[in-house]
């Protein structure tokens, strides 16, 4: 027969719990935000798709008008992915002589997206027929046109 001091004895000490606590939390700092990286690098994806959807539109709408169009209603297109996670707008190319000759579409990351580094800002820009691929970070004014690996791989 066991002892009654045998069962004042089983049980985690306060000590045991904080260690594993304290394992725990160190686990989750290091893992979460490579975690949330990847769920915003699957996320580009959504911009991927709109932006090729609307070169697709822009292209069928040049078929039959004598240029491009700077309007996303003509164009039928949304202003924001279908899971709202960018927000798209049309402009002209970087180059003015070019605007009835080509477009730029540029896909912003919004909510938690935009803490995307180096790739809250995708766009893509259609001049004569050759495409140029660009990125910036969050509150960037300009894109860059030069590392098109960083945001655009596949």
């Amino acid at each position: 027969m066991p002892s009654p001091q045998a069962d004042l004895q089983r049980g985690f000490s306060l000590i045991e719990l904080m260690i594993v606590l304290v394992i725990v939390a160190l686990l989750l700092m290091v893992a979460l935000p490579s975690y949330q990286d990847s769920v915003r690098k699957g996320r580009r994806s959504e911009a991927f798709t709109a932006v090729s959807t609307i070169q697709q539109a822009q292209e069928r709408w040049r078929a039959n008008n004598t240029s491009y169009t700077l309007l996303l209603a003509d164009i039928a297109a949304n202003a924001n992915t279908p899971n709202g996670h960018y927000s798209l707008a049309l402009s002209a190319p970087r180059t003015p002589a070019t605007v009835n000759i080509g477009f730029t579409v540029t896909a912003t990351a919004t909510g938690g997206q935009a803490a995307d580094p180096g790739c809250a800002k995708m766009a893509v820009e259609l001049v004569r027929g050759n495409l140029s691929y660009g990125s910036g970070a969050s509150g960037a004014s300009t894109i860059d046109w030069t590392d098109t690996k960083r945001c655009w791989a596949k």
